[in-house]
């Protein structure tokens, strides 16, 4: 007998290295439970519940994002969407994926508001055997299934680009409006873009958390121009805080900047629009990657498919010359 149990205790040891199986390892531990996603397929015929748990529905990409995923997750039958809105409030967001978890939702997915503290329930998702995706922002670690987002450090260079070989080329001071402090996409693309800038004569004189906001970055817009009244551009990390920053500008009577953001949205208040009409130089698509999601969700519940891990979404810099054609294009989707 107490060979036969030490037998047992063995074969579930060696099962929890490679699965998430035999309960012997905590979910919130830093182990990761290595997961096939293709378990959680049922094929064609079966009914799936989707959770997907936002982290605002201030900024209109987030809006976009689960329109996206709605208008998508409508052509697959067998699928039902749960949205949940964290509303930039870490606590609510891990709540949000706590009840998704208590209600055994067949998939997960998931914008994190900020990386790190959503990290661990993300983990616990994954390590209950809950296939995750992650879009647009990160988590820290591996403990998901697949990530669906652009290159933001490329994104970011392509704008540092754009300033040094167009908009500034014999150089000048700017000022940059971030995105929220703790989200990855922030931090990704401010290093893309000093990047981007290298070897100019550009020097980024001031930097201003704006929260992805446009009233956060008309607000501390109107600060730096008063610290900073020889600036010559704005490098804003997402459309939205581009025309915060643009207004703020004409509130004090500053006509001669240039104001560049990141977002691209094919709506007629997003930045393709805004670079159409004169108030951004350009802007630089981020893909909300919502399509993508329902079809990799797809491929793991109903086609039983493997995923790759990454999935990188293309940009492309949009100004004056291309802006009507790309929205166009981008809504013939």
């Amino acid at each position: 007998m107490r060979k036969t149990v030490k037998s047992l205790l063995a074969a579930c040891t060696v099962a929890a290295i490679g699965a998430a199986g035999c309960g012997t390892t905590s979910e919130n531990s830093g182990q990761v439970h290595a997961q096939d996603p293709t378990q959680a397929c049922k094929g064609p015929d079966a009914h799936y519940t989707i959770g997907m748990s936002q982290a605002n529905l201030a900024e209109p990409y987030r809006v976009r994002m689960d329109e996206d995923i709605r208008k998508a997750a409508e052509k697959v039958p067998q699928f039902e969407v749960q949205f949940a809105d964290a509303a930039k409030d870490n606590s609510k967001q891990v709540s949000d994926v706590e009840n998704f978890i208590t209600k055994q939702v067949d998939l997960l997915m998931i914008s994190p508001n900020e990386a790190a503290p959503l990290t661990d329930v993300v983990k616990k998702a994954y390590n209950r055997g809950i296939p995750v995706i992650v879009l647009d922002r990160k988590v820290e670690g591996d403990a998901y299934t697949t990530y669906i987002g652009a290159d933001n450090v490329a994104i970011g260079r392509q704008a540092g680009e754009y300033f040094k070989n167009t908009l500034l080329p014999e150089g000048g001071k700017i000022v940059q409006i971030k995105g929220l402090s703790g989200s990855t996409p922030a931090a990704e693309r401010e290093k893309g873009f000093m990047e981007g800038i290298a070897g100019s004569n550009i020097e980024v004189v001031a930097t201003a958390d704006g929260e992805w906001e446009r009233s956060v970055a008309q607000e501390k817009m109107d600060a730096l121009l008063k610290s900073h009244p020889d600036i010559k551009a704005v490098y804003a990390q997402n459309d939205p805080m581009a025309e915060g920053a643009y207004l703020a500008a004409q509130a004090a009577g500053r006509h001669d900047l240039e104001f560049v953001g990141i977002d691209g949205l094919p709506i007629p208040s997003g930045g393709i629009k805004a670079v159409e009409e004169g108030r951004l130089a350009a802007t630089n698509l981020y893909p909300t990657g919502g399509a993508e999601a329902v079809e990799t969700a797809k491929k793991i519940l109903i086609d039983c498919q493997p995923v790759e891990k990454t999935q990188i979404l293309e940009t492309e810099l949009i100004t004056e010359e291309n802006a009507a054609e790309v929205y166009e294009r981008l809504n013939r989707r």
